[in-house]
């Protein structure tokens, strides 16, 4: 059987949440348990490694929404770091656009 893992949320994350509306935050929260608690390192047409940045190792795309996280093999957890949006080569975080 494979190994659940648990997902926890930095604080930055919780704030990045909270800037959306209620039925987006829904939709976010839904596709990270649906992709994340099981098998989070393995690559996926959604899930894949990032390219060297400050905030995360791995990236999961729901829809237009990009999820920026960390895992930890040996304990099991998913740790979200970012929630933002992607339009063209920026990410936007609380509605500030950033070069990743």
């Amino acid at each position: 059987m494979t190994q659940m893992y648990e997902i926890v949320y930095t604080q930055s994350a919780i704030l990045d949440l909270q800037w959306f509306s209620k039925n987006e935050q829904n939709q976010i929260l839904d596709g990270i348990d649906k992709q994340l608690k099981y098998q989070p390192n393995q690559q996926t047409r959604n899930r894949k490694p990032m390219h060297s940045n400050p905030y995360a190792t791995r990236e999961l795309r729901i829809g237009y929404f990009r999820i920026l996280y960390n895992i930890d093999s040996e304990v099991y957890i998913v740790e979200i770091q970012k929630v933002g949006q992607k339009r063209g080569n920026l990410f936007f975080f609380r509605g500030q656009g950033e070069q990743l």
